[in-house]
């Protein structure tokens, strides 16, 4: 039986994990813009970024599953392979052309914030397509998450552009959907087994449609390519594999709140980065929507 310091570091180290997933995440948006302003198109920055996490990702999960003992571990089959194939091809690709497409229009920060309002996509799709019950805390936390959102669209001008604020709440709609159809399919699944075949379906994706339409270019600077190796290093590969490490550690409820950290990540990187305006507006709009994704958690 583990001791009480034993649980308490675990529990620790799980904290810090997830709260180092979450600083990867909060990259993303920034290291968009820095892939933008090198030139790069939204079909090349993301075939860049699952090619090489998926070339990451893969040695570091075979070498480690191997030293263990569980390379079986890695094999999907059947309709598990197939559901996981698809959950890259059409749900991870999705959200992620949906958000750097909402980047090109929206700063970082407000880019982030709003992608942040999936935890109640999910629930609103779990209550209708999963029967699962609706409590007080998540019936108010629709309206404070949502209205978040249109306070920041409505009275930050400088910031936003509807059109960003709706392409973006795409991609939160596409990612719950992604959410909640991989725990129905893939309930069982190692989550970093799924997200290693989830990368190179998604890279495949973009890889197929920038050939397809000549769109599909390679940096021609170095701000270009550690743009594009930071997406897919700091911003992927790192993320996910410490999200779900962490995640054992301390449960999805304590790591979904503890992931609220990202959007902070993002507002603070891009205002000293990239010197994006922070409003008190975008701060209790973002603030809102937090509260919002910390009421849903269980």
């Amino acid at each position: 039986m583990a001791t009480r310091e034993e649980v308490s570091g675990g529990e620790t180290l799980g904290v810090a994990l997830v709260v180092l997933s979450a600083v990867g995440f909060g990259t993303l948006a920034v290291l968009g813009e820095y892939a933008f302003a090198a030139g790069l198109n939204v079909t090349s920055v993301l075939a860049l970024r699952f090619s090489i996490a998926a070339a990451v990702v893969w040695p570091v999960l075979f070498v480690a599953r191997a030293r263990s003992g569980d390379l079986d571990s890695l094999r999907l089959r059947g309709r598990t392979l197939v559901a996981a194939v698809l959950l890259g091809l059409v749900g991870y690709t999705g959200q992620s052309a949906l958000f750097f497409l909402g980047l090109e229009r929206l700063t970082a920060g407000m880019t982030t914030i709003v992608l942040y309002t999936y935890p109640v996509f999910v629930l609103a799709l779990s209550v209708t397509l999963l029967g699962e019950s609706l409590d007080a805390r998540d019936a108010l936390a629709l309206p404070l998450s949502l209205g978040g959102v249109l306070l920041i669209t409505g009275a930050d001008p400088a910031g936003v552009d509807p059109r960003g604020v709706f392409t973006v709440l795409g991609a939160a709609a596409v990612y719950s959907v992604y959410i909640v159809v991989g725990r129905v399919a893939l309930d069982s699944t190692d989550g970093v087994v799924l997200s290693a075949y989830v990368m190179p379906a998604a890279a495949l994706s973009f890889l197929t449609f920038g050939t397809a339409t000549g769109r599909l270019a390679l940096p021609e600077s170095a701000l270009g390519w550690a743009a594009a190796v930071g997406i897919a290093v700091l911003a992927t590969a790192l993320a996910v594999s410490t999200f779900f490490a962490g995640l054992r550690r301390i449960g999805a409820s304590r790591a979904g709140i503890v992931s609220t950290v990202e959007p902070a990540v993002a507002v603070v990187l891009g205002a000293f980065l990239l010197g994006e305006p922070v409003t008190v507006v975008t701060v209790v709009g973002g603030a809102l929507v937090l509260v919002g994704v910390v009421l849903v958690q269980r």
